[in-house]
């Protein structure tokens, strides 16, 4: 039986912080929108990777959270009601006529939709796995790749290895939770911020913490959980218990289908303007981490300002030939109205 096709103004792919605000921008002018994300929850890589994981660069919030901004990110778009498909991934988009797009997932939905925007982060991102043999049997009961809940370490014997900002800053969050903290690099130089460095640094001197030197030769344990693990330096070998590892090793991009829709490409991401954020296809449009434009950063907020501009050029497309009036929500009693705060 054929899957019902479900008509809206504009399909967001990716509901992380820039698609949950490209709703809000949208949402001002009128423009319904359906949200594709192959998660089984809003928020992207700030809540499957690090919800708990505090955030300093968002404009007036000097701290806050991944799930938290998530958070407030949909309570933002409530107002306009989008609808989200979770758990699906986009398989297929296709251009028909000069105003409408078709969008197709592998869990069988299909949108028809007057714009598209892509807003799917660094495409599908998944950790590297380090490699260490044995590790599969260990993964998901001890060894872990990201942190989703803090307090399910409390209290706990933590391994974490790696050297950059991932390995710092979970070495930093967990400490004060777990009984006891070792970080194991394969060498004494980090690729972190340079103050997450030095308070690890003095967390070590302070003897409340443990850093070694080396690399992971063997995972010691049964039925999943560790007990230790082997590892080897410029002076020699040394074991280190632990029953929790987290290996940080960097993520690995996989764009996945994006690749397929015959968009313009540079280094696995998409290429667009700078006034409207829009791709090579006319009415397809690209913002956050998936885009690419000279002096681009890889920022939050950039994307936000990225979904601002994309919503202007979006209302032409939607309503051909209507005189876009723009207007502040400090002092427009209609935008106000949008918003229930009227």
């Amino acid at each position: 039986m054929r899957a019902e096709v479900i008509k809206t103004d504009a399909v967001i792919i990716g509901g992380g912080p820039c698609g949950l605000f490209a709703i809000f921008e949208l949402g001002l002018l009128d423009i319904k929108c359906h949200v594709i994300d192959i998660l089984d929850r809003a928020g992207g890589q700030c809540t499957e990777l690090y919800p708990e994981k505090p955030i300093y660069d968002i404009p007036a919030l000097p701290i806050v959270s991944g799930q938290e901004l998530t958070d407030r990110l949909m309570e933002q778009a409530r107002p306009f009601d989008a609808q989200f498909h979770y758990n699906q991934m986009v398989t297929e988009l296709e251009k028909r006529g000069d105003n409408e797009f078709v969008v197709k997932t592998d869990a069988g939905t299909e949108l028809h939709a007057k714009i598209v925007v892509i807003a799917a982060g660094g495409g599908s991102f998944q950790p590297k796995k380090p490699p260490m043999p044995g590790i599969d049997a260990f993964e998901g009961t001890s060894v872990f790749y990201s942190v989703r809940k803090m307090d399910m370490f409390r209290g706990k014997d933590i391994l974490i290895v790696g050297g950059g900002d991932s390995a710092l800053d979970w070495t930093l969050n967990l400490q004060p939770l777990a009984n006891s903290m070792t970080l194991l690099h394969r060498r004494d130089d980090f690729r972190a911020a340079p103050d997450s460095v030095n308070k690890m640094r003095e967390l070590v001197a302070a003897g409340k913490m443990d850093l070694k030197i080396g690399q992971v030769t063997e995972l010691k344990g049964d039925n999943g959980q560790l007990t230790g693990v082997a590892a080897k330096g410029k002076e020699g070998e040394f074991d280190v218990a632990c029953n929790t590892m987290l290996p940080f090793f960097g993520l690995t991009m996989k764009l996945g289908p994006v690749a397929d829709w015959g968009l313009n490409l540079n280094e696995n991401l998409i290429t667009v303007d700078t006034e409207k954020f829009e791709t090579s296809v006319p009415g397809i449009f690209a913002i956050g981490d998936i885009n690419t434009y000279p002096g681009k950063l890889k920022l939050i907020l950039s994307g936000f300002h990225e979904a601002a501009l994309m919503s202007q050029q979006a209302f032409r497309y939607i309503n051909p030939g209507e005189r876009l009036l723009f207007q502040y929500t400090t002092s427009s009693s209609s935008l106000q109205k949008k918003l229930g705060v009227a």
